[in-house]
């Protein structure tokens, strides 16, 4: 009767030792990492053609955006790098600089690179940072314990930082492998963050580089004459404020 006790109780702790196990691994599949308005941590090691690289001073007061990729030689990564080196002017154009992530090391990068030239016909000039021991990347918090390799490592989710000059993190996008990033959409989130940074402005949906903006919400009415003057911005008339003297109406538009 005892060791009938014992075994039912073995497999009690098993089951929910079981249990657990399985509870951990669908809410752990990833360790947590910054998040938007952290610092992002300091990139330190080598590249495709240094050993020594530093993305802090590699980045200096510019603005910068880091792709992160799960491995070298991977066909939607190698489009969207090519895409990369082809655009990089439009980049330049707004400050910013541009770093490519990858969990291989520089020997690798560089093999990668010339394909992804003769491939897309954009030459990668910019920084390929190397993590083959997925040191960086665990730090990030990007590594998906649900999608390994051949070797049984965890690979990179593909997310898209922009960096503030501070080396904050202004917008995260995060990808899943089968789809391929959209650099039209890249460049105009680039184009609202650094208009909307310094100004009393919000950008609406689907505004593009040019059109009109929306007056930040913590802003009166009063706030608003005096930064766009009283004829420069407008008012839009909604049912719920209708016949009301309001010191702050909700949506207000003006000029970029």
């Amino acid at each position: 009767l005892i060791l009938a006790r014992h075994h039912d109780q073995n497999d009690r702790e098993q089951r929910e030792t079981h249990t657990n196990t399985h509870k951990n691994t669908q809410t752990n599949k990833m360790a947590g990492g910054p998040t938007i308005n952290d610092k992002f941590p300091n990139l330190e090691g080598a590249t495709q053609s240094q050993d020594d690289f530093d993305l802090y001073k590699y980045l200096g007061d510019s603005w910068g955006i880091v792709f992160m990729h799960p491995g070298d030689f991977t066909p939607v990564c190698t489009t969207e790098l090519g895409e990369a080196a082809l655009r990089e002017e439009e980049f330049t154009k707004r400050n910013t600089r541009l770093c490519g992530f990858s969990c291989n090391d520089s020997e690798s990068h560089k093999s990668w690179i010339a394909d992804i030239e003769v491939a897309t016909k954009g030459k990668v000039n910019f920084p390929l940072f190397c993590d083959p021991n997925r040191d960086a990347a665990a730090g990030l918090g990007i590594l998906d314990e649900t999608n390994k390799d051949a070797k049984g490592l965890p690979l990179t989710v593909r997310s898209v930082f922009i960096l503030k000059p501070d080396k904050t993190i202004a917008l995260m996008m995060t990808y899943p492998a089968s789809t391929g990033r959209n650099f039209d959409e890249i460049i105009r989130v680039l184009d609202s963050l650094q208009l909307t940074v310094s100004n009393s402005v919000a950008t609406p949906v689907n505004w593009k580089q040019g059109e009109d903006v929306i007056v930040n919400f913590p802003l009166s009415n009063a706030d608003a004459d005096e930064k766009f003057g009283k004829d420069g911005y407008r008012i839009v008339e909604v049912p719920s404020e209708s016949g009301k003297t309001l010191a702050k109406n909700y949506l207000r538009y003006t000029k970029a």
